[in-house]
């Protein structure tokens, strides 16, 4: 049980989706570790919101994701689907029939070389075949090995991760994954691309009844369960997974917050007009779809468009990453994900996953943008004042949802800042020396960020939240930022790999989702559906795109009105 923690459970639907879900579930365990390892008290975030603790049959405690993932055949590399913790359920069986038996073994990817290194280093495998790992805090996990010290893994290379089970650092619950044997993830057939195809998968009742047996094994142990978060790809035919899934959440869990992630990889290629138009139309009923049983969706992407024109991806100045890598794209995002999503994973006074939507997605304004900057440019020698200043309005923080920069009317907005040092947080003037702005009058930092946004946006209904503790980027993370930061991601400081980041995170409801989803549903509205028979074919009529469209149009239209200021 959580022991008082508003559990969420965290759904991964896609490929894309297992990237992201895969970095972000390694920050997560980064953090746990390093509070373990320094024997700190409980930290400003509740790692229960997202963990459950759990014993083996051998009497072995876990401690373990609150997670449920889909993915297509062939997706796993070498990872078993049952996970290691509980051992081989299959095996393990006791077999009734006393008759000859013939076994076929399909042959095994061999071990990813970092996998294999990382698991040396953190545990054994016992004689029973069950994994002892390393304690972790609050008393979860079991006890702490004594072995001598492993040598430094290995860190993941982008040709050693070609699928996210390929640098997953955290070991999963065997109910967590639920593969999708009908569909291929590698070739040119079998493949998951549609919407209608995704959309009928969780209607047929092998999979929905794996799906609904997972999701009340993690549910009935949950004393206070708030809701749901969801990532979901919107480029393929996991977009009608989501629409399936987010209809069945909706109608079982009445009143629980319901968040869904819309991810979508890097930039795309003209040359590949079959793909581009799939995407559209995939992204487009995927938006509508989800939004309808969401209490609140956000596109993330490091691409600069939704619709069919390209734009280039969107660029940090700290970080040089590889848009055509999801490898790379996954942890920006990912580390986006952690910062954005604070609010209802606190510890103290947290805002919950309700909450935050009805914050967001007044008068029918369920789509939110999502907006960083990574990592936050606090100079040595600054303080937050001076750093907010120099940073100026939103247009400064790098879009995440490829709908172009923020412009326009700001409804809403939801602000994480983490990562800071205590002492940098307030002005450090001496008295009676003539304040700059403000911002360096304000006593706390929560009040200076708060000052901020409402100097940036007046109009608009802000909520500014304020976290000491850094994002995590020890490997697996990729080596993306500039050398010219230091160890915790400060500029100008002795280039060093860097372990930790500070992080300006933003959930925004404004004009530019108006523009943005009015251009897709233009795109949308100029395509002749007919010439993509394999697409309608897969149950998508005439009549749905047409209401796709109007629905589109509806959406946009939420964001038309006033409640804020232009930038």
């Amino acid at each position: 049980m959580a022991g008082g923690a508003r559990e969420v459970l965290t759904l991964q639907l896609g490929h894309f989706a297992g990237f992201v879900g895969a970095h972000w579930w390694n920050q997560q365990d980064a953090a746990l570790r390093d509070a373990a390892d320094a024997g700190e008290p409980p930290g400003e975030l509740c790692p229960d919101v997202l963990y459950r603790a759990g014993r083996t049959p051998s009497g072995q405690d876990t401690y373990t994701p609150r997670l449920v993932l889909m993915d297509l055949k062939g997706s796993l590399s070498s990872l078993k689907q049952e996970g290691g913790l509980y051992g081989d359920r299959q095996l393990d069986a006791a077999i009734a029939w006393q008759g000859k038996l013939t076994t076929h073994k399909e042959e095994l990817c061999p071990p990813n070389p970092y996998l294999q290194d990382l698991l040396s280093a953190e545990g054994v495998l016992s004689s029973d075949g069950t994994w002892r790992v390393r304690s972790i805090p609050n008393g979860k996990g079991p006890p702490p090995l004594t072995a001598a010290t492993a040598p430094k893994p290995l860190v993941p290379t982008e040709s050693s991760s070609r699928v996210w089970s390929d640098f997953l650092r955290v070991h999963l619950h065997p109910r967590s994954i639920c593969m999708i044997q009908k569909y291929n993830h590698d070739g040119e057939a079998g493949r998951l691309e549609a919407f209608g195809q995704g959309e009928r998968l969780l209607k047929e009742p092998r999979y929905l009844e794996e799906l609904e047996d997972r999701l009340h094994f993690f549910v009935e142990e949950c004393d206070s369960l708030q809701g749901f978060q969801i990532l979901c790809d919107l480029h393929n035919g996991f977009s009608g997974v989501g629409a399936t899934a987010t209809e069945l959440l909706r109608d079982e869990y009445s009143g629980r917050g319901i968040i869904t992630w819309g991810l979508l990889p890097g930039p795309y290629s003209l040359g590949e007009p079959q793909k581009n138009i799939y995407r559209l139309l995939n992204t487009a009923f995927g938006l509508v779809h989800v939004s309808a049983h969401s209490s609140l969706v956000c596109p993330l992407s490091l691409g600069g468009s939704l619709g069919l024109r390209p734009e280039p991806p969107v660029t940090f100045p700290h970080l040089r990453y590889d848009a055509t890598l999801p490898f790379h794209c996954a942890a920006i995002l990912a580390t986006a994900l952690d910062t954005v999503t604070v609010p209802y994973r606190r510890r103290s006074s947290p805002v919950s996953m309700v909450q935050l939507a009805d914050m967001l997605n007044s008068s029918g304004k369920k789509v939110a943008t999502a907006a960083a900057a990574i990592p936050f440019p606090l100079v040595p020698g600054q303080c937050l004042p001076d750093a907010l200043m120099q940073l100026g309005g939103a247009t400064a923080w790098t879009p995440l949802s490829a709908c172009g920069r923020p412009s326009g009317a700001r409804f809403a907005q939801s602000v994480v800042l983490r990562g800071l040092d205590k002492a940098c947080l307030t002005s450090r003037l001496a008295p009676g020396t003539r304040l700059p702005s403000p911002l360096h009058a304000c006593d706390t930092g929560e009040d200076v960020l708060a000052q901020y946004l409402q100097q940036q946006q007046p109009r608009a209904r802000s909520s500014a939240h304020l976290l000491l503790a850094p994002c995590k980027v020890v490997p697996p993370y990729p080596c993306l930022f500039s050398p010219s930061l230091g160890r915790h991601g400060s500029p100008f400081c002795p280039p060093t790999a860097v372990e930790s980041i500070p992080v300006l995170g933003a959930l925004c409801s404004s004009s530019t989702l108006g523009r943005a989803l009015g251009d897709l549903a233009r795109d949308l509205g100029k395509l002749d559906v007919r010439r993509w028979a394999s697409f309608m074919d897969a149950g998508v009529e005439q009549g749905d795109v047409e209401e796709a469209l109007q629905e589109l149009g509806s959406l946009a239209q939420c964001y038309q009105g006033g409640g804020g200021l232009a930038d």
